[in-house]
C-alpha cells in the first residue's frame, strides 16, 4: 500500500478508536469521582495537555465548538480540577478501555511499532494537540500502547486537519455544519452558518490538504509496516466497536 493508502484506510477506523473512551462509562465514573461531568471531564481532560491555559488557546487547538461553551466548560471544569491532572487522569481512562477490550486481539504489537514510527517522523509544527498528546508517556502494555497510540493518531489527523481548514479559508464551524449537521446543538450552536457551493468545495480541499500534510510521516513506513498499521487497526475497532 501506499502511504496515501494505508492514511486513507485508516482515517474512520483511527477516529472511532482514539474517541471510543471519551464518555464511556468507565470514563463517567472517574470524572465523577474527580467532580467533573462528561462534558467538563472531555474538555478538561482532552485539552489538560496544553496546560492551564486561557479558554482562546483550546479553542485554537479544538475548533468546532461555540467558544462561548467552551470557555464556560474550561473556566467552571478547571476551577474543580488541574487541566495537567484531569489530563492524566483522562488519557488513564484511555487505557483502561484498550486494556479491557483489546487483551486478547493478535498483532498489535506490530500496530504499536508501526504507529510509534508514524508519530515519531511528525515534525509538529502547527500541531498543537497533537504535539501535547504526543508528549505524554505511552504504556509499556500493549493493549495500552496500542490505544493509546491510536489516539495520538486520531489527534495527529484532527490537528493536520484544522490547519488545513485555516489554509483553504474555512471556518471550524462552518466545516463542522458541512460534516456534522445534526451535531451543531452539542458543539453550542442554535442555528446552521450559511453554506454555500464554494464551502464545500473548500472542505474537500482542506481533506486532500490533510493527508499531504501526513503523507511525509506515513512515507517511513515499510510495506509491511503499512499492512501492519491497517490490520491493526481494523482488528481494534473491530473488537472495540464490533
Amino acid at each position: 500500500m501506499t502511504p496515501r493508502e494505508v492514511i486513507q484506510a485508516i482515517k474512520q477506523p483511527t477516529g472511532d478508536i482514539g474517541a471510543v473512551f471519551y464518555f464511556h462509562p468507565a470514563t463517567l465514573d472517574r470524572g465523577k469521582e474527580l467532580g467533573l461531568d462528561g462534558f467538563r471531564f472531555y474538555f478538561l481532560g482532552r485539552g489538560g495537555v496544553l496546560g492551564d491555559v486561557e479558554p482562546g488557546v483550546v479553542q485554537s487547538a479544538f475548533g468546532y465548538f461555540n467558544p462561548d461553551l467552551l470557555a464556560k466548560m474550561w473556566n467552571t471544569g478547571k476551577e474543580r480540577v488541574s487541566p495537567r491532572d484531569a489530563a492524566r487522569a483522562y488519557i488513564a481512562c484511555c487505557h483502561d478501555v484498550g486494556r479491557s477490550k483489546l487483551a486478547d486481539v493478535d498483532g498489535l504489537d506490530a500496530y504499536v511499532e508501526a504507529a510509534t514510527a508514524v508519530i515519531d517522523a511528525v515534525d509538529g509544527g502547527a500541531l498543537a494537540l497533537f504535539a501535547g498528546v504526543r508528549a505524554e508517556p505511552v504504556p509499556d502494555d500493549t493493549a495500552g500502547a496500542a490505544i493509546h497510540q491510536a489516539m495520538v493518531l486520531r489527534e495527529l489527523r484532527g490537528s493536520a486537519h484544522l490547519a488545513a481548514i485555516a489554509a483553504v479559508g474555512l471556518s471550524t464551524r462552518v466545516a463542522h455544519a458541512i460534516k456534522r449537521p445534526d451535531d451543531l446543538a452539542m458543539f453550542g450552536y442554535e442555528e446552521p452558518p450559511a453554506i454555500t457551493d464554494d464551502d464545500r468545495a473548500a472542505l474537500e480541499r482542506a481533506e486532500a490538504i490533510t493527508d499531504d500534510i501526513l503523507e511525509p510521516a506515513f512515507a517511513v513506513l515499510s510495506g509491511g509496516q503499512g499492512d501492519a498499521l491497517v490490520a491493526g487497526t481494523n482488528a481494534m475497532h473491530t473488537a472495540l466497536t464490533g
